[in-house]
């Protein structure tokens, strides 16, 4: 199977980091956003990364689709909870970190626009989604060692995706100030060599 993405974007990294961890062998296409007439819009119509291209060549796209089908692939390291409530909950997870996610990346975006054409306002109001997701989080995280659950899931990869991204690109936002157990999280999460294959380069 084939991954097309980025290296810096938090969706991708999701995704690479579960196939590391899930041990799933797979062709890894960075370039695939590059161009006048790039590569991701033969396999996604909504040119938007990350999508897997299957062996027999379906395509799949959105990361949450994505992460749902890995972890069907293989044993090792079960992600989702069979149990509905259970398995509910990581996906709840999931969806706030991609919340925030988008909230961050839509900020992004606006900060490459010529600065007259830049809304405040709006920016303003995507952080306050950055900014409640985070706090709930952290919450919801207390004093768990893990965000649902008793052992890693893709609820913790999730969030560990989303805390060292903003740190790539919102080395303003206090969160290790605001959040130790959050922070705590992290560096466990950094540990893993799945973490650490996956770094973003700027």
């Amino acid at each position: 199977m084939k991954l097309l993405g980025s290296v810096t974007s938090p969706f991708v990294r999701k995704v690479r980091v579960v196939l590391l961890e899930k041990q799933v062998d797979f062709e890894w296409i960075t370039d695939a956003m590059v161009g006048a007439a790039p590569l991701i819009e033969q396999y996604n119509p909504l040119g938007k990364i990350p999508a897997l291209v299957l062996d027999d060549g379906l395509t799949l796209f959105d990361s949450q689709v994505i992460t749902e089908y890995l972890d069907t692939l293989s044993p090792v390291m079960p992600l989702i909870p069979a149990p509905p409530r259970e398995r509910a909950l990581v996906k709840r997870w999931e969806a706030m970190v991609d919340g925030v996610l988008d909230a961050g990346v839509a900020i992004v975006l606006e900060k490459r626009r010529p600065a007259h054409e830049q809304s405040e306002t709006w920016m303003t109001r995507q952080r306050g989604k950055m900014e409640r997701g985070l706090a709930q989080m952290s919450r919801e995280l207390g004093d768990h060692a893990w965000c649902t659950g008793e052992d890693l899931s893709l609820s913790d990869l999730a969030t560990g995706t989303l805390l060292f991204w903003l740190d790539f690109r919102f080395s303003d936002m206090p969160w290790r100030l605001q959040y130790p157990n959050l922070v705590r999280l992290a560096d466990r999460l950094g540990q893993r060599r799945s973490f650490q294959e996956t770094v973003p380069t700027a």
